[in-house]
C-alpha cells in the first residue's frame, strides 16, 4: 500500500471512529443501566471491516471500544461495582462488545448479501457479549418482568429482555443501514481511492 493509500486509509479511519461516536451520542432510547438505541452508530465502524477487511476492522472496532470506555468510565465506575464485576463489564460490554464489530466484513466478498449478513452477525455477536455480562456481572440486579401476564424471573431472562429490548432494533436498523449505503454509489466514490 502506496503512503498516499495508508495515510488516506488512517484519515478515513479516525473520520469514521468519529463519526460513531457523535452518532452514538444521538440517543433514541437510553435504559438506567447502560444500554441504549442510538442512530446506527456501529455502522461507520462496520464499514471500515467491510472496506479494509477483518484485520483493519478489528483494528478500528477496538480502537472505537477504547473511546466509547473512555465515555463511559464515568457511569459505571458511579455504580459502585465490586472490582470483578467491574473489569468484566469493562471487558463485555465495552472492549469485546465494540470490538467484535470488526468482524462485520466476513462475508464482504460475496455481495450485498454478505454484507448484510457480516453486519447481522457482528451486531449478534455484541448482543452475546452484552448477554454475557448481564447474566454473570449483573444477574443479582434481576428484577422480574412481566410480558402478556407471563413474568419472566431469573437473571438469564432478565439479561435477555433487558439487552434484547435496544440490541435487536440496534440489530436491524444497523443491518438495514448497510444494505442502504451499500445499493448507493456514494459509499464507492467515497472509498473508491484505497481497495484491497
Amino acid at each position: 500500500m502506496s503512503s498516499v493509500n495508508r495515510t488516506r486509509r488512517l484519515a478515513l479511519t479516525a473520520m469514521m471512529i468519529a463519526l460513531a461516536t457523535v452518532l452514538g451520542f444521538i440517543k433514541i432510547f437510553q435504559l438506567p443501566m447502560g444500554g441504549s438505541i442510538t442512530l446506527v452508530s456501529m455502522l461507520p465502524v462496520a464499514l471500515l471491516s467491510i472496506e479494509y477487511g477483518l484485520g483493519w476492522g478489528f483494528v478500528a472496532s477496538f480502537v472505537y471500544s477504547l473511546v466509547q470506555l473512555g465515555l463511559g468510565i464515568n457511569a459505571i465506575l458511579g455504580w459502585g461495582l465490586s472490582v470483578p464485576v467491574l473489569l468484566g463489564s469493562i471487558f463485555f460490554d465495552y472492549i469485546g462488545a465494540c470490538t467484535i464489530i470488526g468482524i462485520s466484513g466476513i462475508f464482504r466478498k460475496k455481495g450485498l448479501k454478505g454484507i448484510v449478513a457480516g453486519v447481522a452477525l457482528a451486531m449478534i455477536l455484541r448482543f452475546v457479549f452484552h448477554f454475557i455480562s448481564g447474566v454473570i456481572f449483573f444477574g443479582e440486579w434481576a428484577v422480574p418482568i412481566t410480558i402478556f401476564g407471563h413474568t419472566f424471573t431469573g437473571e438469564y431472562w432478565y439479561s435477555l429482555f433487558y439487552n434484547g429490548s435496544y440490541m435487536l432494533v440496534e440489530t436491524i436498523t444497523t443491518t438495514v443501514g448497510a444494505a442502504l449505503i451499500f445499493k448507493s454509489s456514494a459509499i464507492n466514490r467515497l472509498m473508491a481511492g484505497d481497495q484491497l
